[in-house]
This record gives structure tokens, C-alpha cells and sequence, in this order.
């Protein structure tokens, strides 16, 4: 597998390779608290720079990288979206770290950046593309089910939140004789946007 940073679009977003260019934009999205309840790591006020540095693109050894999602018809920026733990060695690669301002949520803009981001792992050669969540987020949770993705499990106590309290951590995945399902079930759902894209 080898999965570098590329730009990715379709009719609905774009996702940029995030770089110091989308810093300041982004900052002033990131503000928003709710994007941060269910995180391991608070990227809003004071906590933005750190979480943003280590998912800039092109970082040599890094095994992450991040994207500015803007929206194709009005170059509005969106959110972010992350490709995490790349491990080429066992063909694996996380997506995660997706977020989206209160605009965008719940309507076109997670299927095609998930339509995007799957589409260019597998392409990469992606054999296990995992996605997980805070157990407590079944937003994500439902999301993640609707697009197709396998519920594996919770790992519970698994992680710690920016808050000090312990987390589970609920574990979905794809796998590439699952992907043409979902791809398909997502393009489904992007019909229904069609005209505003």
C-alpha cells in the first residue's frame, strides 16, 4: 500500500491536503465546542495548533495526514478529514478525525468525503480501512453503520478524552470485497443531492 497526499474531489467537496495555508480558515471553524465532546484531543482555542501541526501533509516519516474539505459549489471550508495509522507494511489506514461545522452535518458532505477517502485507500491498496468512535458518539456510531462500514466491537477503557476521563473506543472497518456495497450505497445517498451539488 502506499497512500501519499492528493488532492480528491468530486461533484460535492474537495478535500485538500492540509497545509499552513488552511491553518487560519480552519482555526475559525474549529472553534465550535461540539466538534471536540467526544475527542481524545481538544483542537479548538488554545489546543488548535496542536492538534493541526502533526496532520499537516508532507511531513517526512508521518504516518498521518489531514484534509481541508471544502465544498465544490461554493468554496466554503467545511471540516477536516484525516487519513490515520498508516501502515503500509499490513496494508492498513484509518480514516478518522472527521469533522464537519454545524452547517454541513447531516447532509451530502460526509458520504462524499467517505466516497473519496475509501475510494483512494482502497485504490492505494488498502486490504483494511477502519474507522471508530467514542462509545458514546452514536451520531458517528449510525453514520458509520448507514455508510456500510462492519461494527467489529468496543475496546473498553481505551483511551483517555482532553477532559481526563476514560474513553471506549467502538472499532468499524471495510474491507475491499465490502467496498463495492458501500461505494454504492454511498453514491445512492449523493443522489439525492445532486441538484445542489
Amino acid at each position: 500500500m502506499k497512500l501519499e497526499p492528493a488532492l480528491l474531489e468530486n461533484a460535492f467537496v474537495r478535500l485538500e491536503p492540509l497545509h499552513d495555508s488552511h491553518r487560519e480558515e480552519m482555526r475559525i471553524l474549529a472553534r465550535e465546542a461540539e466538534l471536540w465532546e467526544w475527542t481524545s484531543v481538544r483542537g479548538d482555542g488554545p489546543g488548535f495548533d496542536a492538534w493541526f501541526d502533526p496532520l499537516r501533509a508532507g511531513q517526512p516519516g508521518s504516518r498521518q495526514f489531514g484534509h481541508a474539505v471544502r465544498i465544490c459549489q461554493t468554496g466554503e471550508l467545511a471540516g477536516h478529514t484525516s487519513f490515520l495509522a498508516i501502515e503500509p507494511d499490513h496494508a492498513r489506514v484509518e480514516v478518522g478525525w472527521t469533522w464537519y461545522g454545524a452547517p454541513w452535518r447531516g447532509g451530502f458532505v460526509n458520504p462524499a468525503c467517505k466516497l473519496l477517502m475509501l475510494g483512494r485507500a482502497f485504490e492505494a491498496g488498502a486490504q483494511r480501512v477502519e474507522l471508530k468512535t467514542h462509545g458514546r458518539n452514536l451520531r458517528s456510531q449510525r453514520a458509520m453503520l448507514r455508510m456500510g462500514a462492519v461494527q467489529e466491537g468496543k475496546l473498553r477503557s481505551h483511551m483517555v478524552t482532553w477532559r481526563g476521563d476514560r474513553r471506549d473506543t467502538v472499532y468499524f472497518s471495510v474491507l475491499p470485497d465490502e467496498w463495492p456495497a458501500v461505494r454504492q450505497g454511498l453514491e445512492r445517498r449523493l443522489q439525492a443531492f445532486a441538484p445542489a451539488a
